[in-house]
C-alpha cells in the first residue's frame, strides 16, 4: 500500500488515502463474483466520501499537490517535506480520513 503514497507513486495526483479509501467502499459495495450485480451504493457512497473528505480533510482538493503542496518529482522538494511539518500534517489527514471511512463503512 505504500505505492499510495504521494498521490499515488509520488505523482502529486489522487491522494492515497482517498484512493484507499474508495478501494475499501468498493470491497463493501462491490461485486463479490462476477456473475454479481454491484451495490448502486457504491456509487452514491464513494462520491460522497471524496466530497466530505475535499469538504472536511482536503482543503478544498483530493489531488495530493494540492494539500501538502509538494512536487514529488523534485527530489530536494520531497527531501524538504520528509524534514517538514508538514509530513505529521499528513499523517493527522491519514488518520481522519481513516476515521471518515469508519463512518461511511458502518452504514
Amino acid at each position: 500500500m505504500g505505492a499510495f503514497g504521494g498521490g499515488l507513486g509520488a505523482s502529486g495526483e489522487v491522494c492515497g488515502a482517498v484512493a484507499g479509501g474508495l478501494a475499501a467502499l468498493g470491497l463493501k459495495y462491490g461485486r463479490g463474483r462476477v456473475d454479481e450485480k454491484e451495490d448502486p451504493r457504491m456509487w452514491t457512497e464513494a462520491r460522497e466520501f471524496m466530497k466530505r473528505f475535499r469538504e472536511e480533510i482536503g482543503r478544498g482538493s483530493i489531488y495530493c499537490r494540492d494539500i501538502v503542496g509538494v512536487d514529488w518529482t523534485d527530489p530536494e522538494a520531497t527531501k524538504k517535506f520528509y524534514r517538514s511539518e508538514r509530513l505529521m500534517d499528513c499523517i493527522r489527514m491519514s488518520g481522519e480520513t481513516s476515521r471518515l471511512l469508519g463512518e461511511f463503512l458502518q452504514k
